[in-house]
Parts: structure tokens; sequence; C-alpha cells
């Protein structure tokens, strides 16, 4: 039976919530990192903003709901929550599902406008990586609605890994053993693919370990 918040409950921290804690403190930590690195995009300016001037929106809207799909996100794998209330869990996830649709759908736009002024292949590869995460996560939003809970998480996860590659492709492009691969327009294009491919495909495998194992 589908639950809001008992009555007479207490949301209580344990020791076993240690670890989700500091988890997300450490995606909370690394998404203002991560957003921090583009503070000066907020002097709106020509200079600040450069190629991205004229669709500045779509690039503030990108960044600011980006970083509020990795912290609504790892919250919905806490346990405790979604077990204390639906309720919640459900509120947080339609906030988790706006995030996206608003950070994908500007990534499309700039991915089919200044991406192009870089390359082809770096606006192509823009353009599947943002389609892979807002189609991940629309079916899990509707495994979701159709009460098929364990498909839900599977998908969960998969549109959460596309969502915190931004955070793994961001930070790789700063070290300086990959700056010095090539460009950024010959770099970028395979951090990106390794950001989500990878991790996705681990975790494919991993999955499907699991499953047999259960059998």
């Amino acid at each position: 039976m589908e639950k809001g918040i008992s009555a007479g409950a207490q949301f209580t921290v344990s020791y076993k919530d240690v670890l989700p804690l500091l988890i997300w403190i450490g995606v909370f930590f690394m998404t203002w990192l991560f957003m921090h690195g583009a503070d000066h995009y907020l002097q709106m300016t020509p200079e600040a903003l450069g190629r991205y001037y004229h669709y500045r929106w779509f690039l503030i809207a990108h960044i600011t709901a980006g970083g509020g799909a990795l912290i609504s996100g790892i919250v919905q794998f806490w346990p405790k929550l979604r077990n204390f209330s639906w309720k919640l869990h459900r509120a947080i996830g339609y906030l988790y599902l706006l995030a996206i649709v608003v950070s994908s759908l500007s990534a499309l736009v700039l991915a089919s406008t200044t991406a192009r002024g870089i390359s082809w292949g770096y606006a192509f590869t823009l353009q599947v990586w943002a389609s892979v995460w807002i189609s991940a996560t629309f079916i899990a939003g509707r495994t979701a609605f159709r009460r098929q809970f364990k498909l839900h998480k599977e998908w969960m996860v998969r549109s959460y890994i596309v969502t915190v590659a931004f955070l793994v492709s961001g930070f790789a492009l700063k070290i300086p053993y990959v700056q010095q691969l090539g460009s950024f327009e010959e770099v970028s294009v395979p951090m990106f693919w390794m950001g989500w491919a990878v991790p996705l495909y681990a975790y494919e495998i991993i999955r499907a370990g699991g499953s047999k194992g259960k059998k």
C-alpha cells in the first residue's frame, strides 16, 4: 500500500546513514565546484559568454538545472528517505525529472548551435549524450507511473549515471595529462563518451552478473 508520512513517524539518522550522507555531501561539493567554474558566465556580457552570448539563457538553464538534477537525483537512492515517505520521494522525483527536461533540452539547443562552431563531432557527441539523458529519464519516470518499480530503479540508475557523466568528463578535462593529449576539440569528444558510455556499460555488466546469480 502506498503511503505518505505515517502518523507520528520520525525521521531519524543512525550510523548506517553516514555513508549515504557522505555521498550526498560529496556530490553536492563536486557539483558546487563544477558550477563555480561557470560563475563568469553570470556577468552576462559578450566578453564573458563568447559564442554562448546569443544563447545565454539556454546556457544558464542548462547549467543550473543540471546542478539541480545532480543534487536531487542522488537523494532518490537513499532507502531510508524513500521508505519514510513515498510522497517526498515522488516530489523529489518530479523535481529531478523537471531539472533534466530543462537541462537536456537546453543542451540540445546548444549542441545544435554553438557546439557546431567547435566541430561536427563535438556537436554530434553532445546531441547523442543529451538524447540518451532525456530518454533514460523518461523511461524511468514512465516505469514509476506504471508501478514497475524494479524497472524504475534500474532506469533511474542509468539516468543518474548519464547525469553524473557531466562531472566525470568535466573534471577529466581539467587533468593536466589529459590536456596534453591534444587540443580541446581532439580530447573533449572521447572524454564525453568515456564519461557516460563506459560507466553505463559497466553497470549493465554488473546488473547482468547479479541477475545471473539470482537464478
